[in-house]
């Protein structure tokens, strides 16, 4: 790993918890060895990070580091905390653990009398089980998204048929139980909804999108809502 990134990495695992933690478990968290731990954080300490404790003992990452204090109205501070705990339950790990990180970061960015409502604004999100099968694809179908490739997949739709397409992934929807995305099916020449628990088989391709993601989701919106105005917004749901 890259050792910017895991200086990176190390600073957000000493932002989530306000008690030491150990260099054998932040080894451990980050798949390095303990004296890899020592290295980096004395690096982190020459570059000004303010990192207590010592090896052996524990550390820990004192509030008001990088950040200056950001100010929320409650309401705000709400609405963002309920969102992330929302995100934490999603069957996507590495969004939920993105949602963890990013609580933890916004601890030590706001005053302390707002900080401490992160740890209980008394709301929370109920959702339902969703399949935790789906994760794999579901960071497969965001990396696509992000670099703009294309997805050949095997789909089975609901009336059994199974077909091979190639698709590029402009929306991902996360709803209660399961996630959808939208797609430009290469195959058909059209926009396509798939359901991720009917995704058979997924891999990235070199293929490349032929317009910018946002300006395919920008048609894709506008022909969905011409849809839904016409009560056809379910017609293309393979």
């Amino acid at each position: 790993m890259d050792r910017t990134l895991r200086l990176f990495g190390l600073m957000d695992s000493l932002r989530r918890r306000r008690q030491p933690v150990t260099a054998q478990a932040l080894a451990k968290e980050h798949r390095v060895s303990q004296r890899t731990v020592y290295r980096d954080i004395q690096m982190l300490q020459k570059l000004g990070a303010p990192i207590g404790g010592e090896a052996g003992l524990g550390y820990v990452l004192r509030p008001g580091f990088f950040v200056p204090p950001l100010m929320f109205s409650v309401e705000e501070l709400d609405a963002v905390v309920l969102g992330a705990r929302w995100v934490e339950q999603l069957p996507d790990k590495e969004l939920a653990a993105a949602a963890t990180n990013a609580l933890a970061k916004l601890g030590v960015a706001i005053p302390g009398e707002l900080a401490e409502r992160i740890a209980d604004t008394g709301l929370w999100p109920v959702a339902r089980a969703s399949d935790p099968s789906t994760e794999p694809l579901l960071k497969l179908v965001r990396r696509a998204m992000r670099e703009e490739r294309g997805l050949s997949i095997q789909y089975k739709d609901r009336a059994g048929a199974i077909s091979q397409r190639v698709v590029l992934p402009v929306q991902l929807a996360y709803f209660e139980a399961r996630q959808v995305f939208a797609a430009w099916c290469c195959t058909r020449s059209a926009f396509r909804h798939f359901q991720l628990e009917r995704v058979l088989h997924a891999e990235l391709t070199e293929q490349r999108f032929h317009e910018r993601r946002v300006e395919l989701a920008r048609q894709w919106f506008e022909e969905f809502e011409a849809d839904f105005a016409q009560g056809k917004s379910d017609r293309e749901m393979p």
